[in-house]
């Protein structure tokens, strides 16, 4: 039986279709990056896109389901056979992959041009595809203990068609429940996923220095965060200017910086691509207590959900991206100073937004969240351009990411 290694050396055509992470990782970013500059000319009052969503809808999209959208499929693609046993896509199948990518960012993009059931089954059709893998994969593995996974993936896909209902019914989705459970579910998947991977990477780092304090293996209170989590979540949803969902908020908060405090990230500081998986992760809890924060400043009610979207996501995914492409592609696991400052670029990011939250009467902390952002993700796609595009280094095995229900 072909084995996933002999598949991928199968593939003779370009290296960067030989393993998912490599396109859509690339093209995620550079998404990013580009979706931020449209976006500032956007509040510049230039009208760039013959859109039919407004501006603010069209960028929330673009973040959570576009660019995100990008960074699931590739870290699936990617981890799926890792976890199930199965074959890897590649080639020209996952050409095509990146072409319901592409035509869901073209079909947003023109949308006042088309009916919205069109742009809605463009912009569905890849994580309908993605949703479909995936369940194939874990039912032909019988690998139940990643179900949770596909439930969020079914979950955010729900909540973009959702999005696309709210637009349709002349909503405004940017405010809408489509993007709370977009976010909520991204929000979970980086608290389940980032739950073993942070841990995971962090003690084989500090094993190998012969760290006498490892991280806490996950455990019944993980369990119990993760139920406090989505119950959390679930009110967020429902009723996110409720008082009840601001002490939940708190509590969830207050719950994921213990769960951090315990994986030993103060230890990590000497390598960047260990201490921002922690940096990262902590935008979780931040996130919340921003969220129960803005009971007291409803006015900072935007820049605080920016917490989850540039801060957890953005830099969580980012942070995702590095390691992965440097581990899959046999690049030895050490971060550069050109990525550390990719890193720090997002923290200025996310920092800036509050900031601008904070100052409503400002406009440099837009600007200054806007350029530090555009850095980051444009920083990214030049440095990891040739990693992406050029053969695999030899001598190396790929990086293992554990399963969600390990």
């Amino acid at each position: 039986m072909i084995t996933s290694a002999e598949k991928m050396r199968a593939w003779t055509g370009a290296a960067i279709l030989s393993f998912g992470f490599r396109p859509f990782f690339l093209v995620g970013a550079v998404w990013a990056a580009l979706a931020m500059v449209i976006w500032v000319c956007l509040l510049a009052g230039k009208d760039l896109l013959p859109t039919g969503f407004d501006p603010v809808s069209w960028h929330a999209h673009e973040m959570l389901f576009g660019y995100l959208g990008a960074v699931i499929v590739g870290f699936l693609l990617t981890a799926v056979p890792n976890w199930t046993g199965g074959l890897p896509v590649v080639g020209w199948p996952l050409a095509g992959l990146v072409g319901l990518w592409i035509a869901g960012r073209v079909a947003m993009g023109v949308s006042a041009y088309l009916p919205s059931l069109p742009v809605a089954l463009a912009d569905l059709a890849l994580p309908l595809a993605l949703s479909a893998f995936l369940a194939r994969e874990i039912i032909a593995g019988r690998n139940w203990k990643n179900m949770p996974v596909l439930a969020l993936l079914a979950g955010w896909t729900i909540a973009n068609a959702l999005f696309h209902l709210e637009e349709a019914r002349g909503g405004y989705p940017a405010q809408g429940i489509g993007l709370r459970i977009g976010l909520a579910t991204a929000v979970m998947l980086i608290s389940l996923i980032g739950g073993r991977i942070v841990p995971s990477f962090t003690r084989n780092w500090l094993a190998q220095r012969k760290a006498v304090r490892l991280p806490v293996p996950f455990g019944k209170a993980d369990g119990a965060v993760l139920g406090l989590t989505g119950l959390t979540l679930t009110l967020w949803v429902i009723g996110p200017d409720r008082p009840v969902t601001a002490v939940a908020c708190g509590l969830a908060g207050l719950a994921h910086l213990w769960r951090l405090a315990r994986w030993q990230g103060v230890q990590t500081g000497a390598e960047a691509l260990v201490w921002v998986l922690h940096a990262g992760y902590v935008f979780v809890p931040l996130g919340f207590l921003a969220i129960a924060a803005g009971q007291l400043a409803p006015e900072m009610g935007p820049a605080a959900q920016h917490v989850w979207m540039a801060g957890a996501v953005g830099l969580m995914t980012l942070a995702v991206m590095t390691r992965a492409s440097l581990g899959h592609a046999g690049r030895a696991l050490h971060a550069t100073k050109a990525i550390t400052a990719v890193y720090l670029a997002v923290i200025v990011s996310v920092l800036a937004r509050l900031l601008a939250g904070l100052m409503p009467g400002e406009s440099w902390p837009l600007q200054l969240a806007a350029g530090a952002w555009i850095a980051a993700f444009g920083g990214f796609a030049v440095i990891y351009w040739p990693i992406l595009s050029r053969p695999r280094n030899a001598g190396r095995q790929p990086m293992r990411a554990p399963n969600a229900g390990e």
